[in-house]
């Protein structure tokens, strides 16, 4: 394997990685920025009040996201098999 090859390889796990976790740190950012914002606006210091909603939020997402995440997932590695396959000649 030539090293462009495998920097090739590196740069579209990272990029599918980033693809993958977008929506669940967007999701961690909104609700976090909502409830921080509420906690001022309120004046209620209570720690467990900005992880619940997140908590919740991103098992809401994952049982959304469940069937498009299993379908990237397996569509990337059948796709990373078969390019790591053709790089063996």
């Amino acid at each position: 394997m030539n090293p462009e090859v495998a920097i090739d390889l590196f740069k579209a796990t990272l990029v599918f990685a980033l693809y993958i976790v977008a929506p669940f740190l967007l999701t961690v950012l909104v609700v976090g920025l909502i409830s921080s914002l509420l906690q001022s606006v309120t004046s209620i210091q209570e720690q467990t009040l900005t992880f619940a909603p997140k908590l919740v939020a991103l098992g809401g997402l994952l049982l959304l996201l469940t069937p498009w995440l299993l379908r990237s997932l397996t569509e990337f590695t059948i796709t990373m098999f078969t390019r790591m396959a053709t790089l063996a000649h």
